[in-house]
């Protein structure tokens, strides 16, 4: 368990940190431009998907090390499926987060340059999940994936939790 933690903690400041935050930081330096729409209570919704986002993404990469025994890595993959936490109300809960944070900035600094970098990581997060995620963990994890896969949506979040049997 102490290589998954140190191999997830690894992880996460290679990708995530740099993905939600250097890559963001490089575009806009952190400037505040004029708010969309004109208004100022916009920046507010981009605190809370920045604040939503954070937590849920270190609570889905420590699951992964402390329940998953491994790291969200491909190199390094788990050896059991998490389906708890987040898990249980949508199966991408780490990319959700990434793409929460970085439209978060989008909207804080008012910036459409982090929209459209948000939506293009959205739409290579979809392109992964479909031609290498979902087809490697039906094979490593077969019945019980499916059965996640089934009753667990891939993006938007259900509301209430999904309990495996």
């Amino acid at each position: 368990m102490p290589m998954a933690i140190l191999g997830s903690a690894l992880f996460f400041v290679v990708a995530p940190c740099v993905v939600a935050g250097l890559i963001p930081w490089w575009i806009t330096s952190w400037e505040f431009l004029p708010p969309f729409l004109d208004l100022q209570a916009t920046r507010a919704v981009g605190i809370l998907l920045i604040v939503a986002g954070l937590p849920g993404l270190v609570d889905s990469f420590a699951r992964f090390a402390l329940q998953g025994l491994g790291t969200p890595a491909p190199i390094a993959p788990t050896q059991n499926l998490v389906v708890t936490g987040l898990y249980r109300h949508v199966r991408n809960p780490m990319y959700v987060a990434v793409v929460a944070v970085i439209l978060g900035q989008a909207i804080l600094f008012g910036d459409w340059r982090l929209v459209i970098y948000g939506a293009f990581m959205w739409l290579a997060f979809h392109a992964f999940v479909l031609t290498y995620e979902e087809p490697v963990l039906a094979q490593r994890f077969g019945s019980q994936y499916e059965d996640f896969r089934a009753n667990v949506p891939r993006w938007i979040p259900r509301l209430s939790p999904w309990r495996a049997r």
